[in-house]
């Protein structure tokens, strides 16, 4: 039962190894001093039992909550000073491959210092790789091998779902919303991807990018339902983004219960070690029906 692997996935996170490896030289002189670039890389590198080991983050690294509210922050991640993370003292710099400016990355891997770059790939098999080679610059290639698996189980499950959606909806997924703007997501984006993965299609897959569309554009996508991101800028949850005068001429927006769901962007569109638990509440939200069936009837 797909509950079974988001329990597994769970425990794994739950019951990750303290920090402290016999086998690393540095772990054991306690003088290891990480600093994490990166939500995806900073949630990896929890899971795997090295929170204790990262000296600082950046403001993307919201999960878990200790991670910003304890660690110093290097700003965001696309806009980094190397100087401010260079007098941290770090002894090992994990960075997501889009962190920047491309001049303080330059900088920084210049360094005598180990800069270890993480591709992003907002695919199930790209999550596995994140894990594995994280795992692997830190000395635990075992655990990194469990969650991965955990993960690669947790998206099979789901691709089974998917195949049993006999009609797929059209999804707006809303990055920010304000009075008079709203930014969505539309090709190419990590929005599309886990729209797909959630077995949607992408409304607004006429714009490439994250862009901002008019109220006339909006009504224009034909929506059957709405995903707004929560947790990152200021800005309107489901609620108000429900009142829209736009989006009540949508299929989405027009009856009783509007079909609007807010999420946490992190969780959602991250693609770390909880990418399975988020596609699958997802599509459980977008095909009820099917979600139960999958768990045998269960609500």
């Amino acid at each position: 039962m797909i509950a079974g692997i988001f329990s597994l996935l769970a425990a794994i996170i739950a019951n990750a190894p303290a920090a402290g490896s016999a086998e690393r030289a540095n772990e054991e002189s306690g003088t290891e001093r990480i600093v994490s670039i990166g939500g995806d890389v900073t949630e990896i590198l929890y899971a795997l039992g090295f929170g204790d080991r990262i000296a600082a983050v950046d403001t993307t690294s919201k999960f878990p909550a200790d991670a910003l509210k304890d660690k110093p922050n290097v700003g965001y991640m696309r806009a980094l000073s190397a100087e401010g993370v260079l007098s941290l003292a770090p002894t090992l710099i994990l960075a997501s491959e889009g962190a920047g400016p491309p001049d303080a990355v330059r900088a920084l891997k210049s360094a005598s210092i180990s800069y270890i770059e993480v591709p992003s790939d907002d695919t199930p098999e790209g999550i596995a790789t994140k894990i594995t080679r994280l795992g692997s610059a830190v000395g635990r290639e075992v655990e990194a091998a469990k969650l991965a698996e955990a993960v690669r189980a947790g998206f099979n499950k789901i691709a089974g779902l998917r195949k049993r959606i006999t009609a797929r909806k059209r999804v707006l997924f809303i990055l920010n919303a304000t009075t008079d703007r709203m930014i969505v997501g539309g090709k190419g984006t990590s929005a599309e991807a886990v729209l797909e993965l959630a077995g949607a299609d992408n409304a607004a897959d006429g714009i490439g990018g994250y862009k901002p569309i008019t109220p006339e554009g909006l009504v224009a996508m034909k929506p059957d339902a709405i995903v707004v991101m929560s947790g990152g800028r200021q800005g309107q949850g489901a609620k108000e983004v429900s009142e829209h005068r736009a989006v009540k001429l949508t299929p989405a927006g027009s009856v009783a219960q509007p079909l609007i769901r807010e999420m946490d962007g992190g969780y959602l569109i991250g693609f770390g070690p909880r990418a399975p638990e988020a596609v699958h509440e997802l599509l459980d939200w977008l095909y009820p029906k099917l979600g139960s069936k999958a768990e045998g009837g269960k609500s």
